[in-house]
C-alpha cells in the first residue's frame, strides 16, 4: 500500500512528494542513483527506460529517455548540483519536449525505524510551469515509478 502524498499549493512554485520505503535508507539511495537500478524504475509501466548517462555527483549530468511501444522516444536530463549519500541529492529537471523549463529537485531521504521517508520538494520557474508539470499527468506516472522502485529495493546488494 502506497502512502504517496503530492502536494502543489495555489499560487506556488513548488510541488512536494513524500513516500515511505519498507527498506534502509542506503539501499533507496542505491536504487535511486545508480543505472543499473535507476533503468528498473525510472519511467512508465509501458515505455523502457533507457540511461544514457547518470553521473550521480556534483557537477555531474543525467539523461534518461523513455521508449515507447511505438518507438516514440522521451528524453529527460538534468545536473546534479549537490550529493551527499545517503541522504540527499539535488539536481536539475528537464523535459526535452518542452525545452527551457527547468526545475530543481531537492530529494531529501530519512531513515527512521528500518523505513525510509522520501521528500523531494521541485522548485519550478514559474507558477505555469509548476501548474504545467501537474497537467502532464505528473502524478500517474510518479505513482508508477514509487511503485516500480518500491518492487526493486528488494533486489538491491
Amino acid at each position: 500500500m502506497s502512502d504517496l502524498t503530492v502536494i502543489a499549493e495555489p499560487g506556488q512554485h513548488d510541488i512536494v512528494v513524500t513516500r515511505s520505503f519498507d527498506a534502509p535508507r542506503d539501499v533507496v539511495f542505491k536504487a535511486m542513483t545508480e543505472p543499473e537500478y535507476l533503468a528498473r524504475w525510472w519511467g512508465l509501466k509501458e515505455t523502457e527506460t533507457v540511461i544514457d548517462r547518470a553521473e550521480m555527483r556534483p557537477g555531474g549530468s543525467w539523461r534518461f529517455v523513455e521508449r515507447a511501444p511505438d518507438g516514440q522516444e522521451y528524453g529527460f536530463h538534468g545536473v546534479v548540483h549537490d550529493l551527499v549519500a545517503p541522504e540527499r541529492f539535488v539536481q536539475t529537471f528537464e523535459f526535452e519536449g518542452t525545452p527551457g523549463h527547468v526545475c530543481l529537485e531537492t530529494t531529501n531521504l530519512e531513515e527512521k525505524d528500518g523505513r525510509t521517508l522520501y521528500t523531494s520538494v521541485a522548485v519550478f520557474q514559474t507558477v505555469e510551469d509548476r501548474d504545467g508539470m501537474l497537467q502532464s499527468g505528473m502524478e500517474h506516472g510518479l505513482k508508477q515509478s514509487m511503485d516500480a522502485l518500491d518492487g526493486v529495493l528488494a533486489t538491491v546488494s
